[in-house]
Protein backbone atom coordinates (compact mmCIF):
# COMPACT_ATOMS: atom_id res chain seq x y z
CA UNK A 1 0.00 0.00 0.00
CA UNK A 2 1.07 3.53 -0.75
CA UNK A 3 0.38 6.78 1.01
CA UNK A 4 -1.77 9.34 -0.81
CA UNK A 5 -3.31 12.69 -0.14
CA UNK A 6 -6.37 14.21 -1.75
CA UNK A 7 -6.71 17.97 -1.77
CA UNK A 8 -10.32 18.97 -2.43
CA UNK A 9 -11.66 22.43 -3.26
CA UNK A 10 -15.33 22.58 -2.33
CA UNK A 11 -17.99 25.20 -2.90
CA UNK A 12 -17.84 28.05 -0.37
CA UNK A 13 -21.41 27.39 0.83
CA UNK A 14 -20.61 23.88 2.12
CA UNK A 15 -22.08 23.20 5.55
CA UNK A 16 -20.41 21.26 8.33
CA UNK A 17 -22.94 18.45 7.84
CA UNK A 18 -22.11 18.18 4.13
CA UNK A 19 -18.42 18.23 4.95
CA UNK A 20 -18.82 15.47 7.54
CA UNK A 21 -20.88 13.44 5.04
CA UNK A 22 -18.16 13.86 2.38
CA UNK A 23 -15.52 12.79 4.91
CA UNK A 24 -17.54 9.67 5.81
CA UNK A 25 -18.10 8.76 2.16
CA UNK A 26 -14.41 9.11 1.34
CA UNK A 27 -13.45 7.14 4.44
CA UNK A 28 -15.85 4.35 3.46
CA UNK A 29 -14.38 4.31 -0.07
CA UNK A 30 -10.85 3.93 1.35
CA UNK A 31 -11.77 1.23 3.87
CA UNK A 32 -13.70 -0.73 1.21
CA UNK A 33 -10.46 -0.88 -0.78
CA UNK A 34 -8.70 -2.25 2.32
CA UNK A 35 -6.95 1.04 3.00
CA UNK A 36 -6.81 3.32 6.01
CA UNK A 37 -7.65 7.00 6.43
CA UNK A 38 -4.83 8.80 8.25
CA UNK A 39 -6.39 12.26 8.58
CA UNK A 40 -9.04 14.60 7.23
CA UNK A 41 -8.47 18.32 7.71
CA UNK A 42 -10.66 21.28 6.85
CA UNK A 43 -8.17 23.96 5.89
CA UNK A 44 -10.77 26.70 5.63
CA UNK A 45 -12.18 29.24 3.22
CA UNK A 46 -9.82 31.03 0.84
CA UNK A 47 -10.18 33.64 -1.90
CA UNK A 48 -9.31 32.01 -5.21
CA UNK A 49 -6.97 33.53 -7.78
CA UNK A 50 -9.59 33.12 -10.48
CA UNK A 51 -13.25 32.06 -10.35
CA UNK A 52 -13.92 28.31 -10.37
CA UNK A 53 -17.45 27.39 -11.46
CA UNK A 54 -18.42 31.03 -10.89
CA UNK A 55 -17.16 31.06 -7.27
CA UNK A 56 -14.48 33.48 -6.12
CA UNK A 57 -14.04 31.64 -2.81
CA UNK A 58 -13.64 27.99 -1.91
CA UNK A 59 -13.12 25.72 1.09
CA UNK A 60 -10.05 23.47 1.00
CA UNK A 61 -9.95 20.03 2.63
CA UNK A 62 -6.99 17.66 2.80
CA UNK A 63 -7.38 13.93 3.27
CA UNK A 64 -4.39 11.64 3.84
CA UNK A 65 -4.81 7.91 3.39
CA UNK A 66 -2.99 4.67 2.67
CA UNK A 67 -4.48 2.45 0.00
CA UNK A 68 -3.63 0.31 -3.03
CA UNK A 69 -2.97 2.14 -6.29
CA UNK A 70 -6.22 0.89 -7.84
CA UNK A 71 -8.21 3.13 -5.46
CA UNK A 72 -7.00 6.36 -7.15
CA UNK A 73 -9.12 5.80 -10.28
CA UNK A 74 -12.13 4.85 -8.16
CA UNK A 75 -11.70 7.98 -6.05
CA UNK A 76 -11.45 10.21 -9.14
CA UNK A 77 -14.65 8.65 -10.47
CA UNK A 78 -16.27 9.19 -7.06
CA UNK A 79 -15.41 12.92 -7.15
CA UNK A 80 -16.71 13.23 -10.73
CA UNK A 81 -19.99 11.37 -10.15
CA UNK A 82 -21.05 11.52 -6.49
CA UNK A 83 -19.42 14.76 -5.33
CA UNK A 84 -19.69 16.83 -8.53
CA UNK A 85 -22.02 19.36 -6.89
CA UNK A 86 -19.81 19.84 -3.80
CA UNK A 87 -16.20 19.35 -5.00
CA UNK A 88 -15.19 21.97 -7.58
CA UNK A 89 -11.64 20.61 -8.00
CA UNK A 90 -9.59 17.77 -6.55
CA UNK A 91 -6.02 16.55 -6.70
CA UNK A 92 -4.82 13.13 -5.62
CA UNK A 93 -1.08 12.67 -5.17
CA UNK A 94 1.19 9.90 -3.97
CA UNK A 95 3.44 11.22 -1.19
CA UNK A 96 6.51 10.15 0.74
CA UNK A 97 6.07 8.94 4.29
CA UNK A 98 8.09 11.86 5.69
CA UNK A 99 6.15 14.63 3.94
CA UNK A 100 3.23 15.10 6.33
CA UNK A 101 4.14 18.57 7.62
CA UNK A 102 2.66 21.68 6.00
CA UNK A 103 2.92 25.39 6.55
CA UNK A 104 -0.26 26.80 5.17
CA UNK A 105 -1.51 30.39 5.20
CA UNK A 106 -4.33 31.44 7.48
CA UNK A 107 -7.79 31.03 5.98
CA UNK A 108 -10.29 33.88 5.86
CA UNK A 109 -11.95 32.55 8.99
CA UNK A 110 -8.65 32.48 10.91
CA UNK A 111 -7.17 35.76 9.69
CA UNK A 112 -7.86 38.91 11.65
CA UNK A 113 -10.02 41.40 9.81
CA UNK A 114 -8.42 44.61 11.04
CA UNK A 115 -4.80 44.96 10.00
CA UNK A 116 -2.99 48.04 8.89
CA UNK A 117 -0.21 48.14 6.34
CA UNK A 118 2.58 48.46 8.90
CA UNK A 119 1.45 45.35 10.77
CA UNK A 120 1.14 43.38 7.52
CA UNK A 121 4.65 44.37 6.41
CA UNK A 122 6.15 43.45 9.79
CA UNK A 123 4.35 40.08 9.94
CA UNK A 124 5.56 39.16 6.45
CA UNK A 125 9.14 40.25 7.11
CA UNK A 126 8.96 43.24 4.79
CA UNK A 127 10.17 45.79 7.31
CA UNK A 128 12.52 47.34 4.77
CA UNK A 129 9.52 48.74 2.95
CA UNK A 130 8.47 50.62 6.07
CA UNK A 131 11.59 52.80 6.04
CA UNK A 132 11.27 53.51 2.32
CA UNK A 133 7.59 54.43 2.75
CA UNK A 134 8.28 56.75 5.70
CA UNK A 135 10.18 59.23 3.53
CA UNK A 136 7.68 59.07 0.70
CA UNK A 137 6.36 62.63 0.97
CA UNK A 138 9.80 64.23 0.96
CA UNK A 139 11.38 65.16 -2.32
CA UNK A 140 14.92 63.93 -2.81
CA UNK A 141 17.50 66.64 -3.59
CA UNK A 142 18.47 66.76 -7.22
CA UNK A 143 22.06 66.55 -8.31
CA UNK A 144 23.27 69.33 -10.56
CA UNK A 145 25.07 68.30 -13.72
CA UNK A 146 28.81 68.93 -13.53
CA UNK A 147 29.01 70.09 -17.11
CA UNK A 148 26.75 70.87 -20.01
CA UNK A 149 25.69 68.11 -22.37
CA UNK A 150 28.01 67.57 -25.33
CA UNK A 151 25.40 68.65 -27.86
CA UNK A 152 25.14 72.10 -26.22
CA UNK A 153 28.80 73.01 -26.86
CA UNK A 154 29.11 75.52 -29.71
CA UNK A 155 32.02 73.79 -31.49
CA UNK A 156 30.13 70.49 -31.65
CA UNK A 157 27.07 72.23 -33.07
CA UNK A 158 29.21 73.89 -35.77
CA UNK A 159 30.70 70.50 -36.76
CA UNK A 160 27.22 69.02 -37.06
CA UNK A 161 26.00 71.94 -39.16
CA UNK A 162 28.96 71.68 -41.55
CA UNK A 163 28.47 67.90 -41.84
CA UNK A 164 24.81 68.43 -42.74
CA UNK A 165 25.62 71.15 -45.26
CA UNK A 166 28.30 68.91 -46.87
CA UNK A 167 25.78 66.09 -47.21
CA UNK A 168 23.21 68.47 -48.68
CA UNK A 169 25.78 69.71 -51.21
CA UNK A 170 26.67 66.15 -52.26
CA UNK A 171 23.00 65.27 -52.67
CA UNK A 172 22.35 68.36 -54.73
CA UNK A 173 25.33 67.56 -57.03
CA UNK A 174 24.10 63.96 -57.52
CA UNK A 175 20.65 65.21 -58.48
CA UNK A 176 22.12 67.63 -61.02
CA UNK A 177 24.28 64.90 -62.54
CA UNK A 178 21.29 62.57 -62.80
CA UNK A 179 19.20 65.28 -64.47
CA UNK A 180 22.02 66.08 -66.90
CA UNK A 181 22.46 62.43 -67.88
CA UNK A 182 18.71 61.95 -68.43
CA UNK A 183 18.59 65.09 -70.61
CA UNK A 184 21.51 63.87 -72.78
CA UNK A 185 19.88 60.46 -73.30
CA UNK A 186 16.70 62.05 -74.65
Amino acid sequence: MQRYEALVLTVPEITNDELKQMENQLDRLVTDAEGATLSFERWGKFKLTYPVRGNEYGVYCLMRFEAPGSLVKDMRDFFAVKLHNIAMRHLIACVNVDSLVYQRPKSLEEASTSRDVDTFLKENQMGGLLSSMSGKGKEAPRKEAAEEPVSAKPEVLEEKKSAVSDTEKESAEEIKETEASTTEQE
